[in-house]
């Protein structure tokens, strides 16, 4: 029976600034809660000026010399930390490298099957590494699997960038995709907003021309009423 084993987790992770107490050095460069700067002065004398204010003393550059530490409520300003944390990395585009292999061989089923992936790979923000996988007596022809990945690079046009033309990598070849640019919020099927509207308007119904009548011919306003 195996002996567990005590000690391989690892401890939760320790919060290395050093504020109030844990701030061991003689002497500071203080800076105050307005933001300006106060100058050197003792650790201790630069603590009972915080608590005073009923703050924190926070060592913010510690390979300075002396360190530098600023007054503040560490609390509030730890979690100001961590939310700009978290929006930063809501903000990075985080972009997946998807591989797909093909053969020289491919039969058309097969191919068209592929490239519905590869389409929905780059319609999902995504590098697309396309492989072209040799065998035996296929590396003699190296042409057909170039031209099945330009024919594939070809078909996608409309979604796709090469980012790497077809390379040659020991019994594989292969050819890097990346997602299109992403069409603007009003610009749908190449159409703006703008010119949609402008073509659904309806027609205005055009005015009428008044009826000529031939020369010499009166109105009926003009007839006596026995010529009605």
């Amino acid at each position: 029976m195996p002996v567990p084993r005590r000690f391989d987790r690892q401890p939760p992770e320790r919060d290395s600034t050093r504020i109030n107490e844990r701030i061991r050095v003689p002497e500071v460069r203080l800076i105050d809660e307005t933001g300006a700067q106060v100058g050197i002065m003792k650790t201790q004398d630069a603590l009972r000026r915080a608590q005073e204010r009923d703050l924190d003393l926070v060592e913010v550059a510690p390979g300075a010399k002396p360190p530098v530490c600023r007054i503040l409520d560490y609390s509030k300003y730890k979690y100001e930390q961590t939310q700009k944390q978290k929006s930063a990395r809501k903000h990075q585009q985080q972009i997946n490298v998807r591989e797909i292999k093909f053969r020289p061989k491919i039969a058309q089923h097969d191919y068209d099957t592929k490239k519905g992936h590869v389409e929905r790979f780059l319609k999902g923000r995504d590098k697309v590494k396309v492989t072209i996988m040799f065998r035996g007596r296929e590396m003699a022809h190296p042409e057909r699997g170039e031209m099945i990945l330009n024919r594939l690079a070809e078909d996608l046009g409309e979604l796709a960038i090469v980012e790497q033309r077809p390379q040659q990598d020991g019994r594989n070849m292969t050819m890097m995709l990346g997602p299109g640019k992403e069409p603007e919020p009003g610009d749908a099927n190449g159409t703006s907003a703008s010119a949609e509207s402008s073509s659904q308007e309806p027609e205005k119904p055009a005015r009428r021309q008044p009826q000529q009548r031939p020369a010499g011919s009166a109105s009926p306003a003009e007839l006596e009423p026995d010529q009605i």
